[in-house]
């Protein structure tokens, strides 16, 4: 017969059962499994690691109990494991020889050491039974946008409620821009769950790309519904962001879709990121025109292949739109590397010109040099990239006939200045330091140059003109 104490304390149990199964979503058969395996574990430590050991709970009452199984001898040789008849009797009328009989174990016999044993073991199931389903519920839906409440902030780190679990939101995945407080509602998309040795982790981000995409997953339908997909976003989190993308229908504009009506779409999600900036940019085969589009709002000139193994490439902006093209800090330069794939080097038309002149003017400071060549050869032989003495010294007498204004005595005579002067000048082409200390350790000559000899280099010019044209 049980007293009103041990009824209450039966109802106790199953009233916890229940706000367990109601608030952790953990099912009562884990949880009485649970319960049974830390009763034996505790009668097992009572009792001896030798000693067969069951126990149970009354789904209906919540009583447990717990048995030790011995089987009926005589003589009795290991007391854990064995018990004479007379006793196996006092508790089963109808035991005999050799039977295996349920010896019931009050519970209320346990030691404090036990009973605390029985505690923590129940406590890390519990917790583990929880650390699984959680696991279960939340790692499919890594990429989903979630809503939850600050409950605590440590340190940087930002810890959110979601009702059925804690996430946390790292400082690397919040922009920076934004401050959080105790209860204030957060809108996130669950990044990674982690299940570690010291627990589980739902790591959840405002700053990756993929909450970008998440957010116009939600804002557009176009999206959703695969006409319009994002093939890539890079972002500078709370300041500015590229995103890509492309139709996949003739008749829908990828990037008006995803603007809106007056811009109402874009309004919606940009309000989400602190007013990050948005750049839409429309996908398109050709790299050169993806590079110069990658650039928005900033306008492109011209963009220029310097490496294309090395994928490096050159974009010209008109000089109004050097700082734009630059971005704040670099950002701009930086999201359409990224976006991109290839390293570009940007300059203004300014500067371009400004260098093409430096290199015109060396070129031809260093093509005069040369027996045979005077200005206006050496302005054709630039015009073709030949910007140096050893450029001009591998070329052919039939490549530099077919250049306008040199006829054949002139292209001997210029392949035979150039290699003379190479001759004459081993250290060409190396740093100026060096060329300089080699020139410094050579006698010098002097170098005259007189009317004739340039009246005479103009008038063999202008025949070998008259030749070609004949």
């Amino acid at each position: 017969m049980t007293t009103n104490k041990e009824q209450k304390n039966k109802s106790d149990l199953l009233l916890a059962l229940e706000q367990l199964e109601r608030e952790k979503n953990i099912k009562r058969e884990d949880v009485f499994k649970t319960i049974t395996d830390s009763l034996v574990s505790a009668l097992r430590k009572y009792f001896g690691k030798t000693a067969q050991i069951m126990a149970g709970i009354d789904p209906e009452t919540g009583e447990m109990a717990g048995f030790l199984v011995k089987k009926v001898s005589d003589p009795v040789v290991t007391p854990e494991l064995e018990i004479t008849l007379e006793e196996a009797q006092k508790h089963h009328p109808d035991a005999k020889m050799g039977d295996d009989v349920h010896i019931p174990v009050p519970i209320q016999d346990f030691s404090r050491i036990a009973a605390q044993t029985a505690k923590q073991v129940l406590i890390q199931k519990i917790r583990e039974i929880e650390k699984v389903r959680i696991f279960d519920e939340y790692k499919p839906r890594e990429g989903e946008i979630v809503t939850g409440l600050v409950h605590h902030v440590a340190g940087r780190d930002i810890f959110v409620d979601l009702g059925k679990a804690e996430a946390i939101l790292p400082f690397s995945e919040q922009i920076r821009r934004e401050h959080y407080s105790v209860n204030q509602r957060v809108r996130a998309i669950i990044h990674r769950v982690d299940k570690e040795n010291k627990g589980l982790q739902i790591v959840l981000s405002r700053a990756s790309g993929n909450f970008l995409k998440a957010l116009f997953e939600a804002e557009v339908p176009e999206i959703a519904e695969k006409v319009i997909e994002i093939v890539d976003v890079v972002r500078d989190p709370g300041f500015r962001a590229k995103v890509l993308v492309r139709s996949n229908s003739p008749k829908v504009d990828p990037v008006g879709a995803c603007v809106g009506i007056r811009g109402s779409r874009i309004r919606v999600i940009m309000s989400e990121l602190a007013n990050e900036k948005i750049d839409l940019i429309p996908y398109i085969e050709d790299t050169l025109t993806m590079i110069a589009k990658s650039f928005s709002p900033a306008t492109v000139s011209s963009v220029k292949v310097l490496d294309k193994e090395g994928k490096r490439a050159q974009v010209i902006v008109p000089d109004d739109q050097l700082a734009m093209a630059i971005g704040r800090e670099g950002q701009n330069i930086r999201l359409a590397s990224r976006l991109t794939g290839w390293e570009i080097e940007v300059k203004s038309e300014g500067q371009r010109n400004e260098e093409n002149k430096k290199t015109t003017d060396m070129a031809m400071q260093d093509l005069l040099k040369i027996d045979g060549i005077g200005a206006k050869v050496a302005e054709t032989l630039i015009t073709m990239n030949v910007l140096d003495i050893r450029t001009v010294a591998g070329l052919t007498e039939e490549e530099l006939c077919s250049l306008e204004g040199i006829g054949e005595k002139t292209a001997q005579k210029i392949l035979a200045g150039a290699k003379k002067y190479l001759e004459e000048n081993p250290n060409y082409g190396q740093p100026a330091a060096q060329e300089e200390a080699a020139a410094a350790e050579a006698p010098a000559e002097p170098v005259i140059e007189t009317p004739a000899e340039t009246a005479t280099e103009t008038e063999e010019v202008k025949n070998d003109s008259q030749e070609k044209g004949k």
